[in-house]
């Protein structure tokens, strides 16, 4: 037998076994990772769909919370952990685009080193500002960062969170570098910009929508690529003549490279239908999350999916000055 029919016959008996392995999975609970601690948007956003799965998969799907290293060390669990289908991760732009700010050696490959499984939702990134900032409008703001960008600062939940990126983003497409302050999470620097000690953020819509709608911060613009129906009168930077800001955050299902794909079609199967099940687009509201459409839904798609983003916020970090030439 030729070394061409050897490799064709171990690929056939491979696909035989992660078909057969696929018929019985899965037998014991599922565990999710999910990059960020427990109480926050996106740990509500993943129990929410965790729920959902369960009925579906016939067994409970078990929340692992493991943050630090932003959204890389929950990322890393995944990608190192055993192929059989039993360790999923709850992705997004964080644990995705991270490793791109690691210029000596990256903590894993978004792209090969895990199995799409399906794209769940996209949540839009808001331009908020402190109360008493001298712009009012998205366009008095481009002014003022133009001529006194050596003065300000924005923070974020810390290097490479998706408030971190939509800054960077927004920065290139204004042709200004702004000082970049990063903590711990959101809610302290949601704390010092309602305390005035920071001019911006580019947040989350869930937290920045309750401090715009209490007043204790001014609402901008909408970073992402359409409005959104929690703040329906904001303009997207795009209408206000920046069409190259495309900035927000999204989760994802995976699953670590090796998996076999009847087992990644299995679990693409219990995330849809958890995604179709009654009461959950209303619960995501509240998160200012909206599912995205059925035919962005599978594997092949995120696949594509995550290539682009990828490439497209890599290209804004490395012009962005927040990655080394």
């Amino acid at each position: 037998m030729t070394a061409s029919r050897v490799l064709t016959f171990m690929m056939a008996l491979a696909a035989l076994a992660g078909a057969a392995q696929a018929q019985d999975y899965p037998t014991r609970p599922v565990t999710m990772v999910v990059s960020a601690a427990a109480g926050g948007p996106i740990d509500v956003f993943g129990r929410l769909l965790a729920e959902r799965m369960a009925g579906p998969l016939g067994q409970r799907v078990v929340i692992e919370n493991v943050g630090g290293g932003g959204g890389t060390v929950g990322g890393g669990r995944v990608a190192k952990a055993e192929p059989n289908g039993y360790t999923s991760l709850l992705g997004t732009i964080a644990t995705h685009t991270n490793p791109l700010l690691h210029t000596e050696k990256r903590p894993y490959d978004p792209v090969a080193d895990f199995v799409p499984v399906g794209l769940v939702a996209e949540i839009p990134l808001i331009l908020i500002a402190r109360k008493d900032f001298p712009a009012n409008t998205f366009e008095e703001f481009v002014a003022y960062a133009k001529a006194n960008q050596g003065k300000m600062n924005y923070g974020s939940a810390g290097v490479g969170s998706a408030a971190h990126l939509g800054c960077v983003m927004l920065e290139r497409a204004m042709g200004v570098k702004i000082q970049h302050v990063p903590y711990r999470g959101t809610a302290l620097a949601m704390q010092d910009l309602v305390a005035g000690r920071l001019d911006f953020l580019c947040e989350i819509a869930v937290t920045a929508v309750k401090n715009i709608q209490s007043g204790t911060v001014k609402g901008l613009a909408n970073l992402s690529r359409a409005r959104t129906p929690v703040l329906p009168d904001l303009p997207t930077a795009a209408e206000k003549g920046l069409p190259s800001v495309q900035a927000y955050t999204w989760t994802a299902v995976f699953l670590p490279k090796g998996t076999p794909q009847p087992i990644a079609d299995r679990l693409n199967a219990a995330t849809v239908a958890a995604m179709n099940a009654p009461g959950l687009h209303e619960q995501l509201q509240n998160l200012a999350a909206t599912l995205v459409a059925p035919d962005r839904r599978s594997p092949d798609y995120l696949g594509r999916f995550v290539r682009e983003e990828f490439a497209k916020w890599g290209e804004a970090i490395r012009a962005g000055g927040a990655l080394p030439q």
